[in-house]
């Protein structure tokens, strides 16, 4: 198990460098923009990034499904049979790609229609900028079945590290043009030469470091393509549902609330960054654990679960739990008082909300791992159904806040609906008693939240926080809640043996 220990170490490790340089782009583009462009034309872009990424979601669990195939074939040591299911998807991908352009024609067309209350003089650069961008992400989602590979290898550094350029390139490119005072077709032309760049990128690094693992259509197997199509059909469910969770907010609160899209997408921002350091925990798991799927028992699998659970639940709170209390501030020293006025109540609502989503992150990710996904299908529709069906409801009624307030409803089915149905279907694979890993994995390190909640009369009904004294007092509670309650006694040991050999081993001056 050390093995596969250091292996997921190291490639959150490179999930996490990636956290890093998205978290930098969310740090200072918005507050760039938000102080260089008209609330209206900053809500504009938001709209235009938010069309595009859907070609994304038509994914559709196939690049999961490349790294989930790849990981289990090469821990057998058959690259070939690797490469025939990368191959599947490859060509499964280039499907989803000629969807993205139907889709971002479409969408590009409709603008108008699904945003009346849009400046009618944005409508021409919107949708010039939404094709640009939607038709270059359908461009990179073929490319990404190539990073599937070294995903389904484990080594994440390589794709990591193309994102980090994605990234950086991005904010430079956007940057220069609004520095240049171009409009945002200009902008949108920059991001789309971005996403072809570094989609193609993608395919170089494999033929120089993967090309092992063969990947081509004519390499392509009916039965095996069948197969990929199967295994997607499953995941796809949850793409689905992942689209009506986090993909429709910003669109909603654009046809229901225009004036509030930008505050609203600034207050998603902060949240991405929580649900960003949970999926860098996260995501690593899912070509291990079908690697050790084929080696370990249920009942280690189970431990699995419960360890990885109590970790990832400790890192939601100490990332989401500042957020909610500091919000106010935080915000107005990264994007300016008129935003963070208007912006904070929204953040407390949804980071919230994703924290509570999240909490079942590491058991998704394994029994998506082990092929068991069809177990959760119901969790799956009924958060998106619910999510959907509120946020449209609450926010016609209501407007921006009647959407968060529709994510949080769905957020408690998804939880609370894997607790009680998903996780009986799964005991094969990962043997664990539920109330162990409720006891074990949310509500020890959930001990954490007790200084928040003792002070919550004090900072939830105003916009400025706790006091110097009260923010120092609250910030070393939490963080002593987290060592001795969040942390078990074997768990301290090993972050103090592990700090000691850095230690040791950092070069004297």
């Amino acid at each position: 198990m050390s093995g596969v220990a250091a292996t997921v170490s190291r490639n959150i490790a490179a999930s996490l460098l990636r956290v890093v340089s998205v978290s930098l782009v969310a740090l200072v583009l918005p507050s760039y923009l938000a102080h260089h462009l008209p609330v209206e034309t900053y809500a504009a872009w938001i709209l235009i990034l938010q069309l595009g990424a859907y070609v994304l979601y038509l994914d559709l669990g196939i690049q999961t499904g490349i790294s989930k195939f790849v990981a289990e074939y090469h821990a057998k040591g058959d690259d070939a049979a690797a490469g025939h299911h990368a191959s599947a998807g490859l060509a499964l991908m280039m499907l989803a790609g000629i969807l993205g352009v139907g889709l971002t024609l479409g969408l590009a067309w409709q603008v108008p229609r699904l945003f009346s209350t849009m400046p009618a003089n944005l409508y021409h650069d919107v949708r010039i900028s939404v094709v640009l961008i939607g038709l270059s992400l359908s461009f990179g989602l073929v490319c990404s079945a190539y990073s599937a590979v070294f995903l389904g290898l484990q080594r994440y550094w390589i794709p990591m590290s193309i994102v980090v350029v994605n990234r950086a390139c991005f904010a430079a490119s956007v940057l220069a043009v609004v520095a240049l005072h171009g409009k945002i077709a200009t902008m949108g032309l920059a991001v789309a030469i971005v996403n072809v760049f570094t989609g193609s990128l993608q395919v170089v690094a494999w033929r120089k470091k993967a090309s092992h693992v063969f990947i081509s259509t004519r390499s392509v197997d009916y039965r095996v393509l069948k197969k990929m199509a199967r295994y997607c059909s499953l995941q796809s469910i949850w793409t689905v549902g992942m689209l009506c969770v986090t993909g429709l907010d910003i669109a909603i609160v654009g046809h229901y609330d225009y004036a509030e899209t930008a505050y609203y997408s600034i207050a998603t921002l902060p949240t991405t960054f929580v649900l960003l350091i949970i999926s860098s925990m996260v995501n690593p798991l899912m070509p291990a654990s079908s690697a050790m799927s084929t080696q370990r028992s249920a009942v280690e699998m189970g431990e699995f679960l419960v360890k990885i659970t109590r970790y990832a639940t400790l890192l939601l709170l100490l990332t989401g739990l500042p957020l909610m209390v500091c919000g106010y501030p935080i915000l107005r020293v990264w994007v300016g008082s008129e935003y963070a006025v208007h912006t904070y109540k929204y953040l407390r609502i949804l980071v919230l909300a994703n924290a509570t989503r999240s909490l079942c992150a590491p058991y998704a990710a394994m029994i998506a791992a082990t092929g068991s996904q069809g177990a959760a299908t119901v969790a799956a529709v009924s958060e998106a159904v619910v999510n959907v069906s509120s946020s449209l409801y609450l926010a016609s009624r209501y407007g921006a806040i009647g959407v968060a307030f529709g994510t949080v409803l769905g957020s408690l089915v998804s939880v609370s609906l894997h607790f009680l149905i998903t996780m009986r279907f799964t005991r094969e694979k990962m043997t664990i008693s539920r109330l162990r890993l409720f006891r074990t994995g949310v509500l020890r390190p959930a001990t954490v939240a007790i200084p928040s909640i003792v002070l919550l009369p004090l900072w939830w009904p105003r916009a400025q926080t706790l006091n110097t004294q009260l923010t120092i007092a609250w910030a070393i509670g939490t963080l002593i809640c987290a060592w001795f309650g969040g942390l078990s006694q074997n768990d301290r040991k090993d972050l103090v043996r592990f700090a000691r050999s850095v230690y040791v081993s950092a070069p004297s001056t």
